[in-house]
């Protein structure tokens, strides 16, 4: 398949991704306000004025010209005018609270099943293991706040902060990069285990937030370290400083300019001082030494490989197992993440803002990214649908007007005090909410294609 043809299409399954999520929401709003005995008049996906639409039994069906979510039109319940536009104007007998409250609920709950459906196809398909399984340090960088704190090269991390680690990256509990990025405070506590040192070491460190350009999100917590591994040749690009030392694929690097190579970042170091490096290589039985210097990549290019040393690296450190996860346990992983990002955002003590969350933009570009991974991307986009459709509950059972939780905290108000809030003050307080998401919407899809342009540097001391 050409070039060209596999991009657009992998576009196009992401569309559908979108829409079937959508789809299911406000189908369980649809359903339940026919089975309540509800008016509906339209069910629309994504916003604004249709660039299509169709009448049958009473309800309009349509596509927006916002491609950003999605609404059924229920005139008896507490309208949203400023994104649905005017009603017809009927007049209808008011809903009963209860029957508002079914309504609202039924988006998440349907939502929650689409999560629970997938979660079961995940189960049986099963998804690729993204973790790296190693907590020891094979890299500490120069001047950072890991070589100041006094972590070394060879230091097993055993615990971050109190929380226990059992990979460098890949799981959002248990993962050192993970726990370091969401940590609170001004420190860092590392407990660490030391070749040669029976007891556990406690120590400190500070730690660095890279700069970023003003379109681009705010960058993360790190320290300075990488994971140690055996650092071997994957593959030779053609007419690379490599192949002209003569390195073949599977050597096995012993020594970077002399010291131990228990990391690829020692590398990348010596690729950007532009200077010769000498490595030694395990090739077989036998030890070579070569001599190359880092340089822009003669055609064919591939300006990822090695740093400009004309290789690739062979990420055997990385998990490459098939895990098949529970539905259950899929969900409260979900919810957990889910949790977990809301109070970083919401805590003072975070470096986790509201730039670093994903809006439609990003969550594509996360889809496309797993959807051409060489690895089973489908079934990575198919793990991720289950904690998407999962936050999608979560944030619509917000108690906020416009979303789903919105109506129900209404409704409840209006048991309550018997009577319904309002209608001007309503109005007020949607309008402004609608204002505000939109305004959040908007700031969060323009890091989103910042990102694009942006962030080179971030992006590799994010391997830190």
């Amino acid at each position: 398949m050409s070039a060209i043809v596999m991009p657009i299409l992998v576009i196009l399954v992401v569309i559908l991704i979108f829409n079937v999520i959508i789809f299911v929401h406000e189908l369980g709003h649809f359903l339940a306000a026919r089975w309540r005995g509800l008016e509906v008049e339209r069910f629309q996906i994504w916003f604004g004025k249709p660039i299509w639409k169709k009448t049958h039994n009473g309800v309009q069906y349509g596509l927006g010209w916002i491609p950003f979510g999605g609404f059924v039109a229920l005139p008896q319940m507490a309208t949203m005018e400023a994104i649905e536009g005017e009603n017809e104007g009927k007049v209808l007998p008011p809903a009963k609270p209860i029957d508002k409250i079914i309504v609202a609920f039924a988006g998440p709950l349907f939502s929650f099943l689409l999560a629970f459906a997938t979660a079961f196809a995940v189960w049986g398909v099963g998804k690729p293991d993204t973790r790296i399984n190693t907590t020891t340090i094979g890299y500490v960088k120069k001047d950072s706040p890991a070589m100041k704190a006094g972590l070394l090269a060879g230091d097993t991390i055993l615990t971050i902060n109190g929380n226990t680690v059992d990979s460098f990256r890949g799981n959002m509990d248990t993962g050192v990069i993970e726990n370091i990025i969401t940590s609170e405070g001004e420190e860092i506590s590392f407990v660490i285990k030391r070749p040669g040192i029976e007891k556990p070491l406690t120590i400190h460190s500070k730690f660095d937030i890279p700069k970023t350009a003003w379109f681009e999100r705010s960058g993360m917590r790190q320290v300075g370290i990488g994971y140690r591994e055996r650092v071997t040749i994957g593959s030779v690009v053609e007419n690379g400083p490599a192949a002209e030392a003569g390195i073949v694929e599977d050597d096995v690097i012993l020594t970077v300019d002399g010291k131990p190579a228990t990391s690829m970042m020692l590398l990348f170091e010596a690729a950007k001082s532009a200077q010769p490096t000498t490595l030694t290589l395990q090739r077989g039985d036998e030890e070579i030494t070569v001599t190359l210097t880092a340089r822009p990549p003669l055609p064919p290019r591939d300006d990822h490989a090695a740093f400009g040393m004309g290789f690739k690296f062979d990420e055997s450190v990385l998990s490459h197992e098939m895990i098949h996860p529970g539905p259950w346990q899929q969900i409260k992983d979900s919810a957990a993440v889910m949790k977990k990002t809301i109070s970083l955002v919401a805590s003072k003590f975070s470096s986790i803002g509201v730039d670093q969350l994903a809006g439609p933009v990003g969550i594509g570009k996360g889809y496309y990214q797993m959807l051409t991974s060489s690895a089973d991307g489908w079934k990575l986009a198919l793990g991720f649908t289950v904690l998407f459709n999962i936050n999608l509950a979560i944030l619509n059972m917000l108690p906020f007007p416009v979303l789903d939780g919105g109506h129900i905290t209404l409704s409840i108000m209006e048991i309550i005090a018997r009577r319904p809030v309002k209608a001007r003050i309503l109005e007020f307080v949607q309008t402004g909410f609608v204002l505000l998401i939109f305004g959040l919407f908007l700031y969060i899809t323009s890091k989103d294609i910042g990102s694009f342009f942006g962030g080179g540097k971030a992006k590799q001391e994010m391997k830190f």
